[in-house]
C-alpha cells in the first residue's frame, strides 16, 4: 500500500517550456506530415486531444534549439529562484523521464553535468509517464530517512526530435497509426520540485503519502520505443541501426487499443485506497489527473462514478490543453501551474493520479497544504469493514455495478477485489504468459482444449446436484440453477469440436483433467453434495466470469496466433458473448440469497476465494 511520509514539504516547482508556444495550425512546419494519410490523422487526433499549444525544443528546420538535459537544468534553475534556495543546498538530484540525450550515462548525471551542480547523490528513474513520480518517490524516502536534507525532483521529455519527417525517411515515409498517433499528441517540457525536511513559515504543501504499482506482469507493451511492430525484435538484434530504422523499431508507438484497460486497472487501485482509508473523493479539494488526451477525461469521469467516488468537476485541475501532453513531465508542470495559479488554504487536500500506459502502471500521491506553525496528525488507514459507498467499476470485474441493488454492493466490493487479484495471476500463469508473449500455436491451443474439455463436460452434473440440495427457503433458487445447468449442458461438445478443429484426435472420453482440473471438479461435486450450497454462487462468478472477462481479451491474441479457421474458436466466442447474461442472472440469484439470509455473502465471498485458486491451479497445470 502507499509509502507514508511525516516530513517531506514540497517547497517549490518549477517548468521550462522550450520555444515559443506552437498552435495546432503551426505544427506542420516542427512536425510534417509523413505521407498523404498524415493530415487525416492530424485531424482526428487534434479534434479528440483538446491540446491547442505546446512547445518543442526543435525549430522548424528540424535542428535542436535546446536539448533534453537543458530543458530540465531550466526548470531546475525557475524552481530554485521560486525557493529562493541555492543549487549548492541541495544534496540529491533524482530524475524521470523516458531517456535522456545520449543512451548512457544516466539523465540525472547528464543533468548534473548541465548545472554544473556540486558532487551530490544522484539517480535516474527510467520509464514512462510515471517515472518522474518514481524520481519523487526515491527524494521523498532519502528525506523521510534524514539522509537528505532538500532533494531535486525533475522529469523531462523530448520526444519532437523522433517526430521529424526526416527520422521515416528509411522506412519510405510509411508508418503504422500506432507511431503516426504519437506524433500529435506529445511535446517537449520539463518540471522541477524541491522537497525539503523542513517546513517554511506560512503555508507549506505537506507530502502526505506515494503510491505505485506496475500490473507489467499481466499486460503486453502498450507504449514503446525500440522494439519492432510486433514487439518480437530489438532494435539492438539488427546489423545495424538503418536497419532497425527501416523495420520501425526506431519509432515510438503506443497501442491505443489497450488504453482503456490502462484506466480499469487504474481505478480499481483507487478504489483499493479509498476502500483502506487513505483517501476519501469527498476530501479532495484539488484533483491533478494526467491524461493524454481530453478524450479520456470523461472515461475516467465515467468509471469514478460507476464506482461511486465522482470528484466534482470544478475539482479537477488541468493544462494539457495550453502546455501539451509532456509524459513524465506532466505532472510535474502541472503542479508548478497550479500551485502559481490557484489560491490555496490550511486543510485542503491536492490528489494526483498518473496512469502509465508503457506497460500498465499507476501512480498516486496526496498533498496536503498545513500551517508551517503546526504539524498535522499522521495519516493512519482506517480498515472500513464492507463499505457500502463504494463498489468496484464494472469492466474489469464480472457484474454490473451500476445496476446492483444497494444491498449487493458490499459484497460485489469484496468479489471485485479477489477478482482482481485471481485476474493478475491467470494472466501470468504459463499457457497465458505463452499467449501474450505471442509464442502460442496449434500445438498450444490443442493441448489447451483437451485439458479443458472433461472439466466444461462437468459443470452442468455439479449445478443440478447442487440444485437438488437447496431447500427450505433456498428451494427457489434450484429453478434458476437449473435453467443454468441447461444452458451449459452440451457447451463441452461446441469445446470437443474445436479440439478437433486443432488437429486432436482422442475419443471424448479419453480426455482427461489436470491436476488442477481433478481439485477443482471434486471440490464443487463434494460442495454441491452439501445441505444448501449456496457458496457455490461465488464459484458461478469465477467461472463465469472468466469466460465473460478474460475470454474476450484473449480471443483476438488467439486468433493472430494461431493458424485455425474462425470455427475453431466457436466454444471461446461463444461465451465471450453469453456470459455477460449468464452474470446477469447471477446477480439475480444473488439478491434472492441475501434477502434471505445476508450471512450468506461470507460463504459466497469464502467459496470464491476458493474457486479461483483451484481455477488458477488449472491454468497452471496446462
Amino acid at each position: 500500500m502507499p509509502i507514508q511520509f511525516e516530513h517531506v514539504y514540497l517547497n517549490a516547482a518549477g517548468l521550462h517550456l522550450p520555444g515559443p508556444a506552437i498552435n495546432n495550425e503551426e505544427m506542420d512546419a516542427f512536425i510534417a506530415p509523413i505521407n498523404r494519410i498524415s493530415m487525416r490523422i492530424k485531424s482526428r487526433i487534434l479534434a479528440e486531444n483538446g491540446i491547442q499549444t505546446r512547445h518543442y525544443g526543435i525549430d522548424a528546420q528540424g535542428q535542436t534549439i535546446e536539448n533534453h538535459a537543458q530543458i530540465a537544468a531550466a526548470a531546475v534553475h525557475q524552481c530554485l529562484d521560486r525557493a529562493q534556495t541555492s543549487l549548492s543546498d541541495v544534496t540529491l538530484l533524482a530524475v524521470g523521464s523516458s531517456g535522456g540525450d545520449a543512451l548512457m550515462p544516466g539523465f540525472a548525471n547528464m543533468i548534473q553535468g548541465e548545472l554544473a551542480a556540486p558532487p551530490m547523490q544522484t539517480v535516474s528513474c527510467q520509464g514512462v509517464c510515471a517515472a518522474g513520480v518514481s524520481a519523487i518517490e526515491f527524494a521523498a524516502q532519502a528525506i523521510e530517512l534524514g539522509s537528505h536534507q532538500q532533494a531535486l525532483a525533475v522529469a523531462a521529455e523530448m520526444p519532437s526530435r523522433m517526430f521529424k519527417k526526416s527520422r521515416f525517411a528509411p522506412r519510405g515515409y510509411q508508418s503504422d497509426f500506432d507511431a503516426h498517433f504519437l506524433r500529435w499528441m506529445l511535446s517537449d517540457g520539463a518540471g522541477a520540485l524541491l522537497l525539503s525536511r523542513q517546513p517554511k513559515t506560512g503555508l507549506n504543501i505537506k507530502l502526505k503519502w506515494i503510491h505505485q504499482k506496475s500490473f507489467s506482469g499481466d499486460y503486453p507493451v502498450c507504449m514503446q520505443l525500440g522494439l519492432t511492430t510486433d514487439r518480437n525484435q530489438s532494435f539492438l538484434d539488427f546489423a545495424s541501426s538503418s536497419e532497425a530504422e527501416a523495420a520501425g523499431a526506431m519509432s515510438l508507438r503506443q497501442d491505443i487499443r489497450m488504453l482503456p484497460q490502462l484506466f480499469d486497472v487504474c481505478i480499481h487501485e483507487y478504489v483499493k485506497l479509498v476502500n483502506k482509508g487513505w483517501i476519501k473523493s469527498t476530501d479532495i479539494d484539488h484533483f491533478l489527473c494526467h491524461y493524454s488526451s481530453a478524450k479520456f477525461m470523461p472515461v475516467v469521469e465515467e468509471l469514478l462514478a460507476k464506482a461511486g467516488l465522482s470528484i466534482p468537476p470544478e475539482r479537477w485541475y488541468s493544462n494539457l490543453e495550453t502546455r501539451g501532453n509532456t509524459g513524465a513531465a506532466s505532472i510535474f508542470i502541472m503542479l508548478a501551474d497550479f500551485l502559481q495559479t490557484k489560491p490555496l488554504k490550511a486543510g485542503e487536500k491536492i490528489f494526483c493520479f498518473i496512469p502509465e500506459s508503457g506497460r500498465i502502471s499507476a501512480a498516486y500521491m496526496l498533498f496536503e497544504v498545513v500551517d508551517g506553525d503546526t504539524s498535522s496528525p499522521p495519516i493512519a488507514p482506517v480498515i472500513a469493514a464492507a463499505p457500502t459507498d463504494a463498489f468496484e467499476p464494472n469492466i474489469p470485474a464480472p457484474h454490473q455495478p451500476e445496476n446492483a441493488p444497494l444491498a449487493l454492493q458490499p459484497l460485489l466490493t469484496q468479489l471485485a477485489s479477489l477478482w482482481q487479484d485471481y485476474r493478475s495471476q491467470v494472466w501470468r500463469s504459463p499457457v497465458i504468459s505463452q499467449l501474450v508473449s505471442q509464442r502460442f500455436d496449434v500445438a498450444s491451443y490443442r493441448n489447451w482444449t483437451a485439458a479443458w474439455v472433461p472439466q466444461v463436460r462437468e459443470g452442468s452434473l455439479w449445478m443440478r446436484e447442487a440444485a437438488a440440495s437447496l431447500s427450505g427457503d433456498f428451494a427457489p433458487l434450484a429453478s434458476l440453477i437449473e435453467l443454468h445447468a441447461n444452458d451449459e449442458q452440451h457447451d463441452f461438445e461446441i469445446l470437443y469440436q474445436d479440439y478437433k478443429a486443432a488437429g486432436g484426435e482422442l475419443p471424448l472420453t479419453a480426455l482427461k483433467r489436470n491436476p488442477g482440473g481433478e481439485a477443482l471438479n471434486s471440490y464443487l461435486h463434494a460442495l454441491a453434495a452439501t445441505p444448501n450450497p449456496i457458496g457455490l454462487l461465488g464459484a458461478i462468478y469465477i467461472i463465469e466470469g472468466t469466460g465473460q472477462r478474460i475470454v474476450p481479451a484473449l480471443l483476438p491474441m488467439l486468433r493472430q496466433q494461431v493458424a485455425l479457421p474462425p470455427q475453431a474458436f466457436k466454444f471461446l466466442e461463444y461465451h465471450g458473448a453469453n456470459d455477460e447474461h449468464h452474470l446477469a442472472r447471477w446477480l439475480a440469484a444473488v439478491e434472492i440469497t441475501l434477502a434471505i439470509d445476508p450471512k450468506a455473502a461470507t460463504a459466497i465471498l469464502n467459496t470464491a476465494k476458493r474457486c479461483a485458486q483451484l481455477y488458477l491451479m488449472q491454468f497452471e497445470h496446462i
